[in-house]
């Protein structure tokens, strides 16, 4: 049975406001003329170039009745010959005008498209952690793709053909008025129905132009997230090929319907669009033929003034499609505001100082935190499930604090979910504390430029993420500036130096995608290689060793202890060796410190370091040591087990 129904998916897309709310916000026009300013020299000369293009529609028509009337009928070849040349320059003149304008266009709109972009990827880059920890990528993509080519049609096909169709109106009307007044006007009173249908298509296409863009988003989320090498594997281990068929198809079947409504809707536009026409042009061969007959009208002004009706519809056309243009490129400006227009939770201060190069104190005092609701961090337009919270939201951290002085280790240790990881991204200022501080440097990571403070934070996760280029390439997104010879150091040191150079193409062996080409040891060793390339005063580890076998942990632990000499570091390992050597050791448990102290100390004490240490990593013959012996050069002088919580 399919995950989601197709049903379901309509129900989604309608249960968001901002999919079916047909209003745009107050300011947005506004807001779009200001995107518009710095490329107002262009559009001027556009728009000069559109006008006078429109303009040349009467020309062709007017020739034609001075050609009949005055040529042919009266039988003068040399004018048939001057008004004939005429027209071929005209119309010479007004290609060389459309590819003017085209150039212009095409310059307006890459160029709006460019600064939309970068704008959203700058501020989305921006964004705190927790942005995009519930926002799906496909949405987010969709936005710098889709609705930013939408919004730029409002400054060259909408603009442009606004203004061309307004001038050939009034131009064209004109001419006509000019030539016969009374056909002219009864043509005219047909077209009032062309705007009543406009009216009515316009409002329906609102809607649903929003719904289906969110439509082409979640199903570009379902293909990015299937189609990645994780979500490959997780399809392929699990088998769940026929529910992944019927989930993707029920998406699917939301785009081709909403598609299916759409075209019928326009169809019965350009329906409309045909019929008044049509019935026009009949009007004026009717009742222009009767006053060809009665003499009132010549045969020329008669065949102009059909030529110049033809030249009318389609402007008129274009004029009744003006509010659907118009309200769709809105859309698209709106949906883009609305991610320009998201705060991020982690911003700079005004005025925010630089770390003091090598500043290695760390602190957090009296941190209590708790993770933001979804409101506060994201958009529900950029999420395909319900955005409601699925638990209650809790305090994760209550009044943590600890200080560790330059070179000093500390670990964190504890149960799932106590907190370990939330304190190192606090360290990293990828949230910010709820109460309490955390300082670097004896500075509030909140005053310090973000940065400073990223150049003195390094992190290594558990799972170290690789971009899809090269070993060099992402081993120097550390350090762009770095050296052959340092990054070679960086690999000697991290103990992988021989892989690299046993691999056909070396710096330049591409790891794929997130590094998947790489074991897990493998990867893992690059991404210590890209910390000690970065060379920070404030190391990170989330169980950096986690994925080495007994043999790489050795080597890398060998090099990361040479590495963070001098350094203060914050880890949180299972791996005894790492944990056996810190100089503090904090016990986290439900978001609090339980107990602090060195190994010794806390295995003495008989706490809940101690319950963790003979529950997890005790085998049922080892015996429980008594007391261990004093630390001796950062060492217990008791025998361990392999690993600790």
């Amino acid at each position: 049975m399919s995950m989601y129904s197709s049903g379901a998916a309509w129900r989604h897309l309608r249960t968001d406001r901002s999919t079916v709310e047909t209003k745009v916000a107050p300011g947005t026009v506004k807001r779009v003329v200001g995107f518009a300013r710095p490329h107002r020299r262009l559009i001027a000369i556009f728009l000069a170039i559109t006008v006078v293009d429109a303009g040349m529609v009467v020309v062709t028509p007017l020739l034609v009745q001075r050609i009949v009337d005055d040529g042919i009928i009266a039988g003068d070849t040399r004018l048939v010959t001057l008004l004939a040349l005429a027209m071929a320059g005209a119309a010479l003149f007004s290609a060389v005008l459309s590819v003017l304008g085209g150039w212009f266009s095409s310059r307006i709109g890459e160029g709006l498209i460019f600064d939309l972009r970068t704008r959203v990827f700058g501020h989305v880059q921006r964004q705190s952690l927790a942005f995009f920890t519930r926002t799906q990528t496909g949405a987010l993509v969709s936005r710098l793709n889709n609705d930013v080519i939408g919004a730029q049609r409002a400054f060259t096909s909408t603009l442009g053909s606004t203004v061309s169709n307004t001038v050939a109106v009034v131009v064209v009307g004109v001419a006509m008025l000019a030539l016969s007044w009374q056909v002219t006007l009864l043509c005219l009173l047909m077209f009032p129905v062309l705007f009543l249908v406009s009216r009515w298509v316009g409002r329906r296409l609102a809607g649903l132009t929003r719904m289906q863009m969110d439509g082409n988003a979640d199903l570009g989320n379902v293909m990015t997230e299937r189609f990645n090498v994780g979500g490959a594997m997780l399809l392929k281990l699990f088998g769940r090929r026929g529910e992944e068929d019927e989930l993707f198809a029920s998406k699917a079947a939301v785009v081709r319907d909403l598609g299916i409504r759409i075209t019928l809707i326009t169809r019965v536009f350009g329906a409309a669009m045909m019929t008044v026409p049509a019935l026009a042009t009949a009007l004026v061969y009717g009742v222009g033929g009767h006053l060809a007959v009665d003499g009132t009208l010549t045969v020329g002004t008669l065949l102009a003034l059909a030529t110049l009706l033809l030249r009318l519809l389609g402007p008129l056309q274009g004029l009744s499609n003006v509010r659907i243009d118009v309200m769709t490129a809105l859309v698209s400006f709106e949906r883009v505001f609305e991610v320009l227009d998201l705060p991020s939770l982690v911003r700079e201060k005004h005025g925010a100082v630089a770390l003091p190069s090598g500043a290695a104190s760390l602190e957090l005092d009296h941190v209590s935190f708790t993770y933001p609701a979804a409101d506060d961090v994201s958009l529900g337009s950029l999420e395909t499930v319900v955005r409601s919270e699925s638990r209650e939201r809790r305090q994760v951290l209550t009044d943590v604090g600890f200080v560790a002085q330059p070179g000093e280790m500390v670990a964190l240790v504890g149960p799932s979910g106590a907190g370990k990881t939330t304190i190192t991204h606090l360290i990293a200022r990828l949230y910010d504390a709820d109460d309490g501080a955390v300082r670097v440097g004896g500075l509030d990571v909140r005053d310090v430029t973000l940065q400073s403070l990223e150049d003195a934070v390094g992190y290594v996760t558990q799972d170290a993420h690789m971009f899809h280029d090269t070993i060099g390439a992402n081993l120097r997104y550390a350090r762009p500036g770095a050296s052959e010879d340092e990054v070679w150091s960086a690999l000697e040191a991290a103990q992988v130096a021989p892989l690299v150079r046993s691999l056909p193409d070396g710096l330049d062996t591409v790891v794929g995608d997130r590094g998947y080409r790489l074991s897990g040891g493998e990867r893992q060793r690059l991404a210590i290689a890209r910390l000690l390339l970065k060379a920070p005063s404030i190391v990170v580890l989330d169980e950096a060793t986690a994925h080495l076998d007994s043999e790489s942990e050795a080597a890398v632990q060998k090099a990361l202890d040479a590495a963070l000499e001098g350094r203060t570091s914050v880890v949180i390992a299972h791996r005894l060796s790492t944990v056996r050597n810190a100089d503090q050791i904090l016990v986290l448990d439900d978001g609090r410190i339980a107990e602090f102290g060195t190994h010794g100390e806390l295995l003495a004490r008989g706490g809940l370091y101690a319950d963790l240490y003979r529950t997890q990593f005790f085998v049922d013959d080892v015996p429980e040591p008594v007391m261990p012996a004093e630390r001796s050069g950062g060492t217990d002088q008791v025998a361990e087990p392999a690993e600790v919580g």
